[in-house]
């Protein structure tokens, strides 16, 4: 973390000195640690996936549902050793998987702590990313992670401008989706329907964003193999954690909208999750303390 390069901003501060693009410095921050209940069937399961939120956030979108944490860093601080007993606390009270979210800026420390407990850690561990990845990072931390969980957010340069400061987020989402795809090759489940292995695009609808959303399920269609992940799309959007000057983050998305996404989802063939109307609720967003 001196001179950072962990994501794609690069802002090259040295992090023990003061705080870099992510909003955090070079301790780790924990915001919460849960059995998850919200996550993708396969992720959840009957049990909870064992998430670990982390403070900060290379992306800081201006809608985020977790901003707390993620603009604000809210949390606790953790030795590498101390998150490592706590991914060994969370498989212990039975989670599927150790679910870190939002890892990115602290994915050098993570492979620190995996490594001290790989003989020890029985679950899969999920790389829970905004994908604004940098893909050399995704090659390092792809032999200790065993499922990507991305999101592709934007296909647009005006709307990943727009609402999360960054013109280049697709051209290094959708590099660093092929090299998460290349590492996993296609997903595994265990008996019970549990992902082990393999590669989630999520997908969340922002309202009269629409086609934007088509021209990203077009372009990763035409580039890679849609049989090779499970496609997750999301309609969870809700202006309840937006106070900004942008209009039309001031509603939930329509029916409209929604159904032409999943709509062009279907006929261009992939499989996954889709999520219900009734998810853009505030109702499903963890809460955070100090």
């Amino acid at each position: 973390m001196v001179k950072c390069t962990l994501c794609p901003r690069k802002c090259g501060v040295d992090r023990s000195l003061s705080i870099g693009a992510c909003g955090v410095g070079d301790k780790i921050i924990i915001s919460k640690i849960m059995l998850h209940m919200w996550e993708e069937p396969s992720i959840s399961g009957t049990h909870g996936s064992g998430a670990i939120f982390f403070g900060g956030c290379p992306l800081g979108c201006v809608y985020c549902q977790n901003k707390e944490i993620s603009h604000g860093g809210l949390g606790k601080e953790y030795s590498v050793g101390e998150l490592a007993s706590a991914m060994l606390e969370l498989q212990d009270k039975g989670a599927h998987n150790i679910n870190l979210v939002t890892p990115t800026h602290y994915s050098d420390k993570i492979i620190e702590a995996l490594s001290l407990i790989k003989n020890k850690l029985k679950i899969p561990v999920v790389y829970n990313t905004s994908g604004y990845e940098r893909p050399e990072i995704i090659k390092k931390i792809a032999d200790h992670v065993s499922i990507f969980l991305a999101d592709i957010k934007y296909f647009s340069p005006i709307l990943s401008q727009k609402y999360s400061k960054c013109k280049d987020y697709y051209e290094y989402a959708k590099a660093s989706f092929k090299e998460m795809l290349l590492a996993k090759g296609k997903c595994v489940f265990d008996g019970n329907g549990i992902m082990t292995s393999g590669v989630i695009l999520r997908h969340l609808v922002l309202p009269s964003c629409r086609l934007d959303s088509i021209a990203i399920l077009e372009d990763i269609k035409k580039n890679f193999d849609v049989s090779c992940f499970k496609l997750s799309l999301m309609s969870q959007y809700t202006p309840d954690f937006y106070e900004g000057e942008f209009k039309e983050l001031k509603r939930r998305i329509t029916s409209f909208e929604y159904n032409s996404v999943v709509e062009r989802a279907v006929f261009l063939g992939y499989d996954g999750y889709i999520q219900e109307k009734d998810s853009a609720t505030s109702a499903y967003t963890p809460k955070f303390n100090n």
